[in-house]
């Protein structure tokens, strides 16, 4: 009953998070736990005696990991020149305030004012976007967002006033990870890179066998099936009703075995 309300509890986030932007739906791992063998297999082939299998009963079963699906979302036109989606493999890589990298698939970016007077690309907490020479992103000032042109592989252009493009010296730094699987979530959409995930395979220097492509005024969707999801809550909830009333049947049976003595 445990292990169904934590299915539960999973799939509830999975639609809590249905219209997250970059969200990667979880799956919960289950597996069987200790069993109880009553008589083993043993089988003598001569005198053609024995037992050909086992007699083992079960003790239920315990949740063994969370994996994230990390399938392909939906890509939304939103006709926002600092939204950014992804398709493919790739990462965005930002920085927070701590000096910390993160990784993450959610574009929904914006240009921040900076000291200087310059716009820096930054995510809606603040945090930078990273270039592929390990810069920060910065805007001159006295371009508009819709100026700006970015193309398929994340370079930085913009247009002037007389209709001539000229390149800002930014790229995106796209990353890929050998096990995404091992990524560590921290919440904002964020996650960061440990030993299990590998360490982050730059696109943009030949580490990977894909790149991915950028597409501007796109942002990607989650990749969570309500139908699915609402299906699996079904199981879920009349798997928890079975083991409940499973238990109450085996509470019923013991106070009569115990009555037969009277």
């Amino acid at each position: 009953m445990s292990s169904q309300m934590l299915q539960i509890d999973n799939i509830s986030n999975n639609l809590a998070n249905v219209n997250t932007t970059g969200f990667k739906r979880e799956r919960i791992e289950f597996k069987s736990l200790l069993y109880e063998t009553m008589k083993r297999a043993d089988l003598d082939p001569v005198n053609m005696t024995g037992r050909p299998v086992n007699l083992q009963v079960g003790h239920g079963v315990r949740p063994m990991a969370v994996s994230r699906i990390f399938m392909q979302g939906p890509l939304q036109r939103t006709d926002n020149h600092t939204d950014i989606a992804i398709e493919g493999d790739g990462w965005f890589r930002v920085r927070s305030n701590f000096g910390e990298y993160f990784f993450t698939r959610d574009g929904t970016f914006k240009l921040m004012p900076a000291e200087d007077g310059t716009l820096i690309l930054a995510t809606s907490e603040g945090y930078p976007i990273m270039s592929t020479d390990g810069e920060v992103i910065e805007i001159p000032g006295d371009i508009s967002a819709r100026d700006i042109s970015i193309d398929d592989f994340g370079v930085f252009r913009y247009v002037d006033r007389f209709g001539e493009m000229f390149d800002l010296g930014y790229q995106f730094a796209i990353y890929q990870f050998s096990n995404p699987q091992g990524l560590e979530a921290q919440g904002q959409n964020l996650f960061m890179e440990t030993i299990a995930s590998g360490p982050a395979l730059a696109e943009y220097e030949g580490e990977t066998a894909r790149i991915s492509r950028i597409i501007q005024g796109y942002l990607e969707m989650s990749n969570v099936q309500v139908a699915e999801e609402m299906v699996n809550l079904i199981v879920a909830q009349r798997a928890f009703d079975l083991n409940s009333r499973a238990i109450t049947t085996s509470d019923e049976m013991l106070q009569t075995a115990n009555n037969l003595k009277r």
